[in-house]
């Protein structure tokens, strides 16, 4: 389960290129950040790698160095007690170094500084977030198998979970054991709000309940200090629009999905049509991600073509819309590029997006779909099934 020394060269390659574009008098680069740390190294430790312009870099590791070394190809591995062991070899830089500054604590910071004593910061999050948005052939080899374990699960295996009177919750831990057995890695990361095991999982109204992520749908919530969860209160009834919106992962990287059961009988005719009409916006988004378009343009041009009345509800219910349409995913749920304004650079072959059309129905929940496609020449190649969801359990 290594990754490859040629992949962890190619990424570290890419990289300097794109420093190169953007930052032409960069002097030096600094990585802590764990799934960063993991894409440039192969290894999740307790470390700081260290990226000079002009020299190799060096993977500085506190804890464990023992571990680092045996999982990680990286060419150049050395223990570290603190900082002042890295700095004593690097030196002092004179120029301004490029930090996550998106996720480096202010502690964090202030003990590099005191040790390295650059004369100031500036960000490389963007940088990094484009050399990892173009996925290898090793790294969609990996996204595949997820994707295949995500489409058994949602499509095959999840109607038999389906019982009369079963809580959220209970769902949410049945599924979470069959995910496993079938070999997601047990749990889903993310860039904004860090780790959780599955996802959202609500029945009816529960899933357009206001939530603190940035997403169309929602959950009821375990309880104000676990908002995250389903409520054991709210249990499956004949009628009930069952809503499933959970990543699975191999090996660090994911597959995002979306998909919906009837249970006991049919949700109403025009929340079927508001379905089918999402799994329509899906194909057609789908159909454009091929190298060269503009994902603001896409945003744009599917948004302008629906009509006032449909867009009521589209992408969030009541006041909570989003204003994407999809988003880049990997090593985390939430990578970039994302389906939305301001994304300007053209696709690339080879990057991957989760595309989720939704829209919120009153006294009914959460219609549409979500499927994770990679760019390629002729549109998004889909990697989690090509089912249009809303299966009747009766």
């Amino acid at each position: 389960m290594k990754v490859p020394s040629s992949e962890l060269n190619a990424r570290m390659t890419r990289f300097r290129d794109r420093m190169d574009r953007d930052s032409p008098d960069w002097e030096a680069a600094a990585i802590t950040g764990k799934i960063n740390l993991y894409y440039f190294t192969g290894t999740i430790q307790d470390g700081l790698l260290t990226i000079p312009r002009n020299r190799d870099a060096v993977f500085w590791v506190r804890k464990s160095y023992e571990r680092a070394t045996a999982e990680s190809e990286f060419p150049d591995i050395r223990r570290m007690s603190s900082y002042r062991d890295a700095a004593a070899v690097t030196g002092k830089v004179k120029k301004p170094v490029y930090l996550e500054l998106d996720s480096v604590s202010l502690a964090q910071y202030c003990r590099m500084q005191k040790h390295f004593e650059f004369s100031g910061t500036l960000p490389l999050d963007a940088q990094v977030a484009a050399v990892r948005s173009v996925k290898s052939p090793y790294e969609l080899s990996i996204m595949e198998r997820a994707g295949k374990i995500h489409r058994h699960v949602l499509e095959d295996l999840v109607p038999d979970l389906l019982t009369e009177g079963i809580d959220e919750l209970t769902l949410t831990a049945d599924l979470y054991s069959v995910m496993v057995r079938e070999g997601h890695q047990g749990l889903m990361r993310f860039g904004m709000f860090n780790e959780m095991l599955l996802g959202q999982i609500g029945f009816g109204t529960s899933s357009i309940c206001p939530i603190c992520v940035d997403t169309p749908g929602g959950i009821s919530g375990l309880c104000p200090a676990v908002p995250m969860s389903g409520s054991r209160e709210r249990k499956l009834k004949k009628g009930d629009l069952v809503v499933i919106d959970i990543g699975c992962g191999v090996e660090g990287y994911h597959t995002d999905k979306t998909m919906s059961y009837m249970f006991g009988k049919a949700i109403p005719d025009e929340a079927i049509r508001v379905h089918e009409r999402c799994v329509a916006i899906q194909n057609q988004i789908a159909s454009l991600l091929k190298p060269g378009e503009i994902p603001s343009e896409i945003y744009t041009g599917v948004m302008s073509s629906l009509e006032p009345e449909f867009k009521k509800g589209f992408m969030g219910y009541g006041q909570n819309a989003v204003k994407f349409l999809g988003h880049g995913i990997g090593l985390w749920i939430d990578e970039t590029p994302v389906i939305a304004k301001g994304f300007d650079e053209p696709l690339e072959e080879g990057m991957v997006f989760a595309i989720e059309p939704k829209k919120g129905i009153r006294d009914v929940g959460l219609v549409g779909i979500e499927n994770t496609f990679v760019v390629t020449r002729r549109g998004g190649r889909c990697i989690t099934g090509t089912s249009p969801g809303l299966i009747p359990v009766y």
